[in-house]
């Protein structure tokens, strides 16, 4: 099996790095490796994984501060680094030196110092379920107006033959003769600081602390089966991409009683062919003919709720913005809404007739320079500087 890679290095960044730099580089590995964007792509779907792994680590406080002691093993559910029951908390003969760093590196589990023993883990003990991560697609609309999306969920439940114990159908698993059923056996190891009293997670049952002898033929005793269920989800108005939601309860199964984990959804937004969004302003771009920009006329501008009439004034200039307030997305989870931005862009023909040609020129001839402040402006700048 391959060694497993650092989270740090999975999600690529630093291990100072804060909640909102984890979250954020999350959101971007998710995006680049979710399925939906890399249809058929096993490469990716392992990393999409890896990604989901690396972040339930880091994004809990208690699972981040085991794994930046213990690494891998730390977080590992059938690993005993449980805490510490005594020993020396404090420097080492007056040098500042942690003995808790260093037997918890030298021997992978808790210290308890001299002739000390190590808080042992219940492996029957209620475990909360995992967090599901899965990622959804949806339209700049839907995203602006909200929608309801079925998604499927890959999640673990107890067997339903075994109930969750992984025994086969009649059967019940027995107590580890090694370790009793707390899941660890002690170890003693003489260094030259004394004889140290070590947890290790025990060989006979695999720290479960049962011996199951005839296994659940549907789980293979495992007491959980893959299961994919789907869920109807209500997206809210105003969700932007990369944002998450969470589907409380929807998770894992927890063991031994514990609390069922949650499904976390990150959503995903696909550009609109006409709008583009800023937080909760939308902005548009729309053309306009040359006669409208000097004539002045009432164009129909597309907004997010459909067709709209705006009077665009004589003599507007290409690039001009106008303001459409309470036209852009509603606030997610509040009341009110962004506003809209259009901008007119005067389209110039490309192609006129000959007699288009000479009714330009025509008009052209009965103008002057007070009808271009622009153009009157510039030249007045040109002269002041060369003369």
């Amino acid at each position: 099996m391959a060694e497993k890679r650092d989270y740090y290095e999975v999600l690529g960044i630093e291990k100072s790095a804060s909640d909102a730099e984890i979250k954020s580089a999350y959101r971007k590995k998710a995006k680049k490796y979710h399925p939906d964007l890399n249809p058929g792509d096993a490469e990716a779907e392992r990393n999409f994984k890896e990604v989901n792994e690396a972040y339930e680590v880091l994004s809990d406080a208690d699972k981040k501060q085991k794994y930046d002691t213990y690494g891998h093993a730390g977080v590992d559910p059938n690993f005993g680094a449980g805490g510490f029951g005594g020993g020396f908390n404090g420097g080492f003969g007056g040098a500042g030196i942690d003995l808790d760093d260093i037997f918890g590196s030298f021997f992978g589990g808790g210290f308890g110092g001299f002739g000390g023993t190590s808080q042992r883990r219940n492996p029957n003990a209620p475990r909360r379920g995992g967090d599901v991560h899965i990622g959804l697609t949806i339209s700049f609309m839907e995203a602006a107006h909200g929608c309801k999306k079925t998604v499927s969920i890959n999640r673990q439940e107890t067997c339903p033959d075994c109930h969750g114990t992984g025994a086969k159908n009649g059967t019940q698993p027995e107590t580890c003769p090694d370790c009793h059923g707390t899941g660890q056996v002690m170890q003693q190891q003489r260094t030259p600081f004394g004889v140290i009293q070590n947890a290790r997670p025990c060989t006979k049952c695999g720290g479960k602390g049962k011996i199951i002898k005839e296994p659940c033929a549907k789980c293979r005793g495992n007491g959980r089966v893959s299961v994919q269920v789907k869920k109807e989800v209500n997206i809210p108005a105003g969700i932007d991409d990369e944002q998450s939601l969470a589907l409380r309860g929807e998770g894992d199964m927890g063991t031994n009683g514990g609390a069922q984990g949650d499904v976390i959804i990150v959503v995903s937004v696909k550009p609109d062919a006409v709008f583009k969004r800023e937080k909760y302003n939308v902005f548009v771009e729309v053309p306009i003919t040359y006669s409208q920009a000097v004539l002045g006329d009432e164009i129909v501008v597309p907004t997010i709720d459909g067709k709209v009439q705006y009077k665009v004034p004589e003599g507007t200039q290409s690039g001009t913005v106008f303001r459409l307030r309470q036209k852009g997305i509603k606030y997610l989870n509040g009341i009110g809404r962004g506003d809209q931005y259009v901008t007119v862009n005067v389209e110039i023909p490309k192609k006129v007739t000959r007699e288009q040609r000479k009714a330009l020129e025509a008009f052209e001839a009965t103008l002057k320079d007070d009808n271009y402040e622009q153009r009157k402006g510039f030249f007045k700048k040109i002269k002041d500087m060369f003369d």
